[in-house]
């Protein structure tokens, strides 16, 4: 389980107790780390945050930080794992309801002039990556969706209900309910027409018009649809108490979205949280979303990435006890998940040329083999080798300070040793407006950064930002790879 984490956004980051500098300040190049050098890109000649391509810089919501409560989750269900955070209630002070969607709009209004602009730029999409000979080939990966199914330009985006006793069917709900986001795409969610009628009553929401479909065939691309799943004629709802129905519920409709998915019929999948125990059965004898997708895809390796407009972070380990991380953090391991990393920001979310930070094993990064040698013996010379092939990798840094000191600012992802060293300041940091992002499948998956809360469930006061987060980095991500796949299609004719 992951314990909320203070909210430290206000607190002064100061020098560690134990009388060790943090190896990183705010204005020394990244001091005590692998400096980028003006011919490997520096941080004056190579911007990430201020040069990325002009869909993902302006930002889906254009929030910025916000004063409200953080969300978080104390209770047993889950989604992957790492929703263990309850959602926090809503500001009393009324936001316009439409403000991300019209900074959306306005991004997709002028991607297609400035596209045009810039293709003739984009040589390394059209080049074959130059990493290690040791990483994996993504030449032959396909797409899941090979075309995007969507009509007049909207894809068409599936949404799996998850447990129907925690927030998902309001969040579901609150993020479609002004019928903006069906203008840049076709909403399907994966669910049940009853048990979203009564939360729709039950929370007194806007009634608009939902269309039920038995099939994606059926669907219409200019309202939200919502296939039935499961025989919910009996079916009642109890949110906030853990029930074996509702995880048979989940399970069918997370296999009936994923069958879809496989067939080409969708472009993305948006999962709600699910319960990690109550969804298990004899089909599905998984830790989370995550394994049941890669199972079913195929997929042997995969990264947890965490992903907002501030700080992307993924992680050379999951889901397993911290005992067993010295142990799993192998030169092989981290080749895998950095192959993944680079492939994923030039694919999904259009940079040409990523400048990756990679963190070390042990406190302040072994401090010169003093507290741990894999820094030494593993990473660092790693690293080196990445770099003398062109590829703009630094570190390994120490994680205190480079996260204390926002050096995470200078690069375009972060990729930490473990789970809590990468996850604990991205929710920190991130949390309301975090998206995890599965890396390295073939079909585009995103869920939201919060758990099933069933400690406020059907009392109204869930925020849906990361909800809503998460199907704009599903319509992005689907967006990038399609002219990505596309490129590298040209390119090899």
């Amino acid at each position: 389980m992951e314990p909320r984490q203070p909210d430290e956004s206000n607190q002064t980051h100061n020098t560690p107790s134990d009388g060790a500098k943090p190896a990183i300040q705010p204005e020394d190049n990244l001091a005590n780390g692998d400096q980028p050098s003006a011919a490997n890109g520096s941080a004056e000649n190579h911007q990430p945050q201020q040069q990325r391509d002009n869909r993902h810089q302006q930002g889906r919501n254009g929030r910025g930080d916000r004063n409200e409560p953080r969300n978080n989750n104390n209770q047993a269900g889950d989604n992957n794992g790492d929703r263990n955070q309850r959602q926090g209630q809503k500001p009393q002070q009324q936001r316009d309801p439409n403000q991300n969607q019209r900074q959306h709009e306005a991004r997709q209004r002028e991607a297609g002039q400035q596209d045009r602009n810039t293709n003739n730029n984009r040589q390394p999409a059209r080049e074959p990556m130059s990493a290690p000979a040791e990483s994996r080939d993504f030449g032959n990966q396909q797409s899941a969706t090979h075309e995007p199914v969507g009509r007049e330009d909207r894809l068409v985006i599936g949404i799996s209900l998850g447990d129907y006793n925690g927030i998902g069917p309001e969040v579901i709900l609150k993020a479609l309910q002004y019928n903006r986001l069906q203008k840049i795409c076709t909403p399907v969610i994966y669910g049940s027409m009853r048990i979203l009628n009564r939360y729709r009553n039950l929370l007194n929401l806007k009634d608009w018009n939902l269309n039920g479909a038995q099939t994606v065939g059926q669907i219409s691309h200019k309202l939200t649809n919502v296939i039935t799943c499961w025989p919910d004629q009996n079916q009642d709802i109890q949110p906030g108490h853990v029930t074996p129905e509702a995880g048979q519920a989940a399970f069918a409709c997370l296999q009936r979205a994923v069958d879809d998915m496989k067939d080409g019929k969708l472009d993305a999948l948006v999962t709600a949280p699910i319960n990690k125990y109550n969804i298990q059965s004899e089909e599905f004898k998984f830790p989370g979303h995550t394994e049941y997708l890669a199972q079913e895809f195929g997929v042997a390796d995969n990264l947890m990435f965490m992903v907002s407009e501030k700080l992307r972070v993924g992680v050379v380990t999951g889901h397993i006890p911290l005992g067993r991380v010295r142990q799993n953090v192998t030169r092989d391991k981290i080749v895998q998940k950095l192959t993944l990393m680079m492939q994923s920001l030039r694919q999904d979310f259009g940079i040409e040329k990523p400048k990756i930070a990679v963190l070390g094993l042990n406190p302040h990064a072994g401090e010169e083999g003093l507290i741990g040698n894999e820094e030494q013996d593993i990473i660092k010379p790693l690293l080196n080798e990445w770099r003398n092939k062109g590829q703009l990798v630094f570190g390994p840094y120490p994680a205190d300070g480079f996260f204390g000191t926002r050096a995470y600012a200078k690069f375009d992802a972060v990729l930490a040793m473990y789970h809590d060293q990468g996850l604990i300041p991205f929710k920190s940091i991130a949390f309301e407006e975090g998206v995890n992002f599965t890396a390295g499948m073939p079909a585009v998956r995103t869920s939201p950064d919060h758990g099933t809360a069933y400690d406020i469930a059907g009392k109204g006061i869930a925020d849906e930002t990361s909800f809503l987060q998460a199907i704009y980095t599903a319509i992005d991500v689907a967006r990038h790879r399609k002219e990505f796949l596309e490129l590298e299609a040209g390119a090899l004719k």
